[in-house]
């Protein structure tokens, strides 16, 4: 735990943020738990009044709860963000976490690396500013030692490709090397010359080794014009453990990607702030930032602010991996869904904190396995890619869990229309329970749905989703008597082939309601998916051969089954009017 990969073990063990998706279901089914349970409650009351036979009140009781319980919707949620997954993966994007895909449709702030994400990863050595005493080759050469042999840092790769151009015989044997630090920001080699003596060359970022050397106000000026081209700027010094000396200065490229700047400009358009969060120096970052459009202030060096929020910077730079992580937290304390691209092992604590945590490309092992959601390209194509299927998502899940709200509400409100009208239960447990299955279970089909993605991010409104969902279940409510009141008082029916219509309205005026819900301006705005259709088919000529033939319940006419469904298609005409306003209002969209 004292070292440093079992401190970022830790950090990848510990962070954790509870998923939209959880939260959205735990809300729901509270809701529909108070709601519904106040009205099992009066039901039950009710029947104690009017003095009911126990023998009728526990199927009622039954019947009631089984009504208020929407069972498939966590399987709906699994079920839509696994076709999002799926459609993501044709496009490049690999999710780990089914989680992520959620969580896309309410991304709002991306956190990206500057490196690979932004720019090209194509480091490429620009200049070499040998100091007095060294010469371009023999810089080179010392830069060489102290840079990993075979390793994937491309800075390193950059280096040793360069010094081996040139082949120069005079140069210290390499006895012991030590990788780069993020935390000290260099590397350290020693070496032994051909006197024997021993060589320590150390490379690093200017600031940092600057620091062993004597103050050099050229090389400070120099690194300075470097890093304002925006350039990448290292430095090399050479000597003993206790004197050394300034040998140059290495500028390296990596110009921009060139399709950064219009991904920018699209996530800015779908609501998405990004925020480039980069070691590199603040100079070198800010002309990168500017060049690929992100338009704000630079965050001062030192300690990141504990409620730092992202609207304040477009940039962070010079940051250790630990404050990524401690940046996410910042900006998900301020209400935010946070986005984080990386690529190294220290980068996990923050992959894995983030709502969407974004292995790039290039990404090791740790920190994919961290990371909710892969990129198989360079750039942030993937994560726009990611943004709008999530939306598509989330729009299907907001249609199923506004489409379960409005059944339950209807159901249990009819059981006690029901009870008031007839005195007796208007449907039995087996009922029910066949309800759940065509209704429930072949309605998670909207998962599949054609919708239309918000342009902006979402967010879960689950006091508007029930408060719309309670309006909608009182219109099929008004509906359901209508049919009922007529079942009775105009035709005669019996308690026992009421409770078929009963049966049958309800599945009607379901189905109805599935329609009117699932497009938020009007019934024909958008065209149901094929899935769709088909599971309505089944759904009505399941309900209506068991009603027709008796199965499971006494026989209902053909003409009063067909009556009704035209009774249910009139229904979600003047419905569909009624709600527009009402869904407008709620900011259902």
């Amino acid at each position: 735990m004292h070292t440093k990969f079992g401190h970022t073990a830790e950090l990848v063990r510990t962070a954790h943020v509870e998923s939209t998706q959880q939260k959205t279901v735990v809300r729901v089914v509270r809701n529909l738990a108070i709601f519904n349970g106040f009205i099992i409650l009066l039901l039950v009351a009710y029947a104690h009044d009017r003095k009911m036979p126990v023998g009728e009140i526990i199927p009622l009781v039954l019947t009631a709860v089984l009504a208020s319980i929407p069972v498939a919707l966590p399987a709906t949620f699994t079920l839509a963000a696994a076709i999002g997954a799926k459609a993501l993966a044709r496009l490049g994007v690999l999710p780990t976490r089914l989680s992520a895909v959620d969580e896309a449709a309410t991304l709002d702030v991306l956190c990206s690396d500057k490196t690979g994400t932004l720019t090209l990863n194509e480091l490429a050595l620009t200049t070499v500013h040998p100091e007095t005493g060294f010469d371009e080759a023999h810089l080179l050469g010392m830069a060489a030692l102290a840079s990993s042999d075979g390793g994937q840092d491309p800075v390193d790769t950059a280096i040793r490709a360069a010094a081996a151009k040139s082949k120069l015989a005079d140069m210290p044997k390499l006895t012991k090397f030590v990788p780069f630090d993020p935390s000290k920001k260099m590397s350290e080699a020693t070496a032994i010359d051909a006197n024997g003596g021993t060589v320590r060359v150390v490379k690093g970022a200017f600031a940092v080794v600057i620091k062993l050397t004597e103050a050099m106000p050229t090389a400070a000026a120099t690194a300075q014009q470097l890093e304002e081209k925006g350039f990448r700027v290292l430095a090399v010094a050479v000597g003993t453990a206790t004197a050394m000396r300034l040998a140059g200065l290495i500028s390296l490229s990596d110009p921009p990607r060139t399709d950064a700047s219009e991904l920018v400009k699209e996530l800015y358009a779908l609501g998405v702030r990004t925020v480039m969060v980069t070691g590199d120096a603040p100079a070198t970052a800010e002309i990168i930032a500017k060049a690929v459009g992100l338009e704000g202030a630079i965050c001062p060096p030192g300690p990141i602010p504990a409620s730092v929020r992202p609207e304040e910077f477009a940039v962070f730079a010079g940051v250790l991996p630990e404050d990524k992580y401690h940046i996410v937290q910042a900006f998900q304390k301020s209400g935010h869904t946070v986005g984080m691209c990386g690529d190294g092992a220290n980068d996990a604590p923050a992959l894995r904190q983030a709502q969407m945590g974004i292995a790039v490309s290039t990404a090791t092992d740790v920190a994919k396995s961290a990371a909710g959601i892969v990129l198989t390209k360079p750039g942030l194509e993937g994560v726009v890619a990611a943004v709008k299927e999530g939306r598509v998502t989330f729009q299907r899940i907001l249609t199923y869990t506004l489409n379960s709200v409005t059944k339950k509400i209807v159901q249990v409100l009819f059981l006690a229309a029901g009870l008031i009208m007839t005195g007796h239960a208007i449907l039995t447990p087996m009922l029910m329970v066949i309800i759940m299955i065509t209704g429930d279970f072949l309605g998670m089909s909207l998962t599949t749905d054609n919708v239309r993605p918000s342009p902006k991010p979402n967010a879960w409104r689950v006091g508007n989703l029930t408060i719309a969902g309670v309006f909608m279940g009182l219109c099929e409510l008004v509906f359901c008597i209508c049919v009922l009141a007529i079942g009775k008082f105009r035709l005669g029916l019996g308690i026992d082939t009421l409770r078929t219509l009963a049966f049958v309205v309800i599945v009607f005026g379901n189905q109805a309601t599935t329609y009117v819900n699932r497009a938020r301006k009007r019934l024909w705005s958008t065209r149901p998916s094929i899935w769709l259709v088909l599971s309505s088919v089944v759904d009505l000529s399941l309900a209506s051969m068991l009603a027709i033939c008796g199965i499971a319940m006494l026989p209902l006419p053909l003409l009063v089954v067909g009556g009704t469904l035209v009774g249910a298609v009139v229904f979600a005409l003047i419905v569909d009017t009624a709600k527009a306003p009402v869904f407008k209002r709620l900011k259902i969209a």
